[in-house]
């Protein structure tokens, strides 16, 4: 029996699945590199160093807005996590099954399927499934019938806005708002309150420990930047007031959008996802109160699932398991 494995490429983490283990990593979409060419560190490991490592050290995000922008520290990191999931071990000759995002060109969809097809994995057959597709599947929604679904993913740099139904995408949204977008607001905000300079990594901390998508009792967190008077370091304690107040924006344009999406769609549809309500997965979804907030703005009820930053690996996971959903996987064609 082939060795199966599904993967999801997100812009911040890197999920894959291992059919004959069942097991699922999720780790950084980091790699470490030294000598240009040599794996110093990966995954969470590697992020850890982010902002932290010498010159030497180059640390990459090699996927941006869901596209890849550097194949060989892709395939780098492919070949490390699959050792990992094989505990220490290269499994060549294995299938694969791969989620590509559904507002890229066709030559970018292809550039995923040859990244694994042409890797030194050597594998033996390559499909793909639209991002959306598998992020239903794992939400529990049975997209092989005509009952439509909505699916709001809210990633590390974008949003995807979209409605399946009979296996397919009915209609799309991407918008430039994610998880990163949100940290630069906050970056922006303490630097214009304290007049003090934090590093995207600590606006992410701030944005855990601290937002909230609806006004709730202040809390705050000491954490330490730059003194943009001295150069110095400088601790400051930030309120979750602050941070609401900069992630605001941010949030509304996603529900704004997300209600312009819903009133768009057909008539047929739109009754179907009226009585089931949308599904909201992603990383950032868990932002406390934006699924209350999106349900208030949309008149819609949102439904959240147990493991929402993972919705899109346990949809594949589901999808190569399943024989009546392969006909969700594809090969992307390439035009002559």
């Amino acid at each position: 029996m082939a060795h199966i494995y599904g993967i999801d490429l997100g812009t911040s983490h890197f999920k894959m699945f291992s059919a004959s283990s069942n097991h699922i990593i999720n780790e950084r979409n980091v790699v470490a590199i030294v000598n240009k060419e040599d794996v110093y560190a990966f995954g969470n490991e590697a992020y850890e160093m982010y902002e932290k490592a010498p010159d030497y050290i180059d640390i990459t995000f090699p996927i941006k807005n869901g596209v890849i922008t550097d194949i060989d520290d892709v395939e780098m990191l492919l070949m490390c996590f699959q050792e990992k999931i094989n505990h220490g071990k290269l499994i060549y000759n294995g299938d694969y099954c791969i989620c590509v995002p559904t507002d890229i060109t066709d030559v970018e969809k292809r550039a995923f399927y040859d990244l694994i097809y042409e890797s030194r994995l050597k594998s033996r057959h390559v499909y793909v499934v639209e991002k959306p597709i598998a992020d239903a599947v794992g939400c529990g929604v049975d997209v092989l019938t005509r009952k439509g679904a909505m699916v709001v993913n809210v990633g590390g740099d974008t949003t995807e806005i979209t409605v399946v139904s009979q296996g397919g995408i009915v209609v799309s949204k991407l918008i430039q708002v994610g998880g990163r977008y949100l940290d630069e607001a906050i970056c922006q905000i303490v630097k214009k309150h304290y007049h003090v300079v934090i590093g995207l990594k600590t606006a992410e901390q701030l944005k855990i420990k601290l937002s909230h998508a609806k006004a709730a009792s202040e809390t705050t967190e000491r954490f330490y930047g730059i003194n943009m008077v001295n150069g110095l370091p400088k601790s400051v304690e930030i309120s979750s007031t602050l941070v609401y107040i900069a992630i605001q924006e941010a949030l509304h344009s996603i529900c704004d959008c997300t209600k312009v999406m819903s009133e768009r769609i057909p008539p047929e549809i739109a009754a179907d996802i009226r009585q089931t309500g949308l599904y909201l997965v992603g990383g950032s979804s868990q932002i406390p109160g934006f699924d209350k907030l999106l349900a208030e703005e949309c008149g819609l009820k949102v439904n959240m699932i147990k493991r929402p930053s993972e919705s899109a690996i346990i949809g594949i996971s589901r999808i190569v398991k399943n024989k009546t959903m392969h006909k969700l996987m594809y090969v992307p064609q390439t035009k002559d």
